[in-house]
């Protein structure tokens, strides 16, 4: 049953991220990373949502908040749907967020008719999925599967914070984190409401997007390691200069990322340790991201890349290692979930449009306990995301709680 006020639900929707957005670490611009005050008091707010909308909530050992709202036989199987409330630095205020509030205004629709499904909804507003606090991608997903690395809990923020204290600052037991995994037999499915964070859907006048696969990635930590020296005083040709030899290898992540349709490569992070105006470097870390929606396609760069960097080191009298911090194959969307979007998006009144992931998503955790699918809604500003130019219609935004809600019901599990 479709909602007759699309438009006054998209409204709602958005009213509620541009509130959510207030919950920010700096009041210069969005920013909210795991465990911080302001993360906390979003988790709070979500959580007095969910109540609203008739759901029984509890918080795990990551704190992710989980809205349960049970379905005509208690203990049934859960649809499962969600997506993150931590962000990236200076980011967009759509960006996880949509695939939390879309998904609460659907089973608020559904408390208020009085109605029960055949299978239980669960709400799972991620705690931490972009790891921009502790460098953790996909922390909180992979916690609900019961999967967590020990090793993390010593690692430490940019202000010295330890992983493990801020956990306890927080009021959660770092031993408990991945405690009480959900179980995948009670698991039904998995949807996830995100935007697009890219231009097809808009460039093409779409409001929705049903996703076909999501591209796998890997992120390594780079070092490069020369000699430091004066600046005026070490001749040209006698130099091991960290940051010259760094910089030829961006540009090698760059040019072989060009070299093939279908991949991406990107170098985000760049630091220069006790760098000065006047001092040749001595040391260099930088960040690679290597992505592609075929994982033999994104693995043969991978080894060209590092092969071009042991050539420049070898060049240019320089030591280079890597650390892999991030890898993630491929996930190709369930076909039968993503034929039963596309029904809801037809019935919803929307054109269908399949397309695939170029970003992550903890979608891709998830599939390793479930069947997946994923909604894109269109992202305004020239495909724009990760930034605060970041934008979503109340009309688009009240098409794809249309579409959730009609998926909630057509849905069924699998044989």
């Amino acid at each position: 049953m479709i909602p007759t006020d699309i438009d006054g639900a998209g409204r709602d929707i958005l009213a509620r991220a541009q509130a959510l957005a207030r919950h920010s670490d700096s009041p210069d611009h969005y920013t909210r990373t795991w465990l911080t005050p302001a993360h906390r008091a979003a988790a709070a707010q979500i959580a007095a949502w969910m109540r609203e909308a008739g759901m029984d909530v509890r918080t795990d050992g990551a704190g992710s908040v989980i809205g349960r709202y049970e379905g005509e036989s208690p203990g049934a199987k859960a649809l499962v749907t969600g997506s993150h409330y931590d962000s990236v630095r200076n980011g967009g205020k759509y960006d996880g967020i949509l695939g939390i509030l879309v998904p609460i205004a659907c089973v608020a629709d559904l408390h208020r008719r009085g109605e029960r499904l055949p299978h239980a909804i669960e709400v799972v507003a991620f705690a931490d999925e972009e790891g921009a606090r502790f460098q953790t991608s996909f922390l909180a997903s992979r916690a609900l599967l019961g999967k967590f690395d020990a090793a993390l809990l010593g690692r430490r923020d940019a202000a010295g914070v330890r992983f493990d204290e801020a956990m306890r600052e927080a009021g959660l037991d770092p031993a408990a984190i991945a405690a009480n995994p959900a179980d995948p037999a009670r698991l039904a499915a998995y949807v996830e409401v995100h935007i697009e964070q890219g231009p097809v859907l808009l460039g093409e006048g779409l409001p929705l997007g049903v996703v076909t696969a999501i591209a796998g990635g890997t992120r390594h930590l780079v070092t490069v390691t020369g000699a430091a020296g004066h600046a005026g005083t070490v001749p040209m040709a006698m130099r091991h200069d960290a940051l010259a030899a760094a910089a030829e290898m961006v540009a090698a992540v760059e040019s072989r990322a060009k070299s093939q349709a279908g991949l991406v490569g990107t170098v985000g992070l760049l630091e220069v340790k006790d760098g000065t105006g006047n001092v040749i470097p001595g040391e260099v870390s930088f960040t690679v991201d290597i992505r592609s929606g075929e994982d033999a396609l994104r693995e043969a760069a991978e080894r060209d890349v590092f092969a071009a960097f042991d050539a420049i080191a070898a060049r240019r009298g320089v030591a280079v290692s890597a650390r892999r911090n991030h890898a993630v194959r491929a996930t190709p969307c369930s076909p039968r979930l993503q034929d039963l979007l596309a029904e809801s998006v037809a019935a919803a009144g929307a054109p269908v449009r399949r397309l695939p992931s170029g970003a992550g998503h903890d979608a891709m955790v998830m599939a390793e306990a479930t069947e997946v699918c994923m909604l894109f809604i269109r992202c305004g500003a020239g495909g724009v995301s990760h930034n605060p130019a970041e934008t979503v219609t109340e009309a688009d935004a009240g098409l794809a709680a249309a579409a959730v809600g009609e998926f909630f019901r057509r849905f069924r599990q699998a044989a």
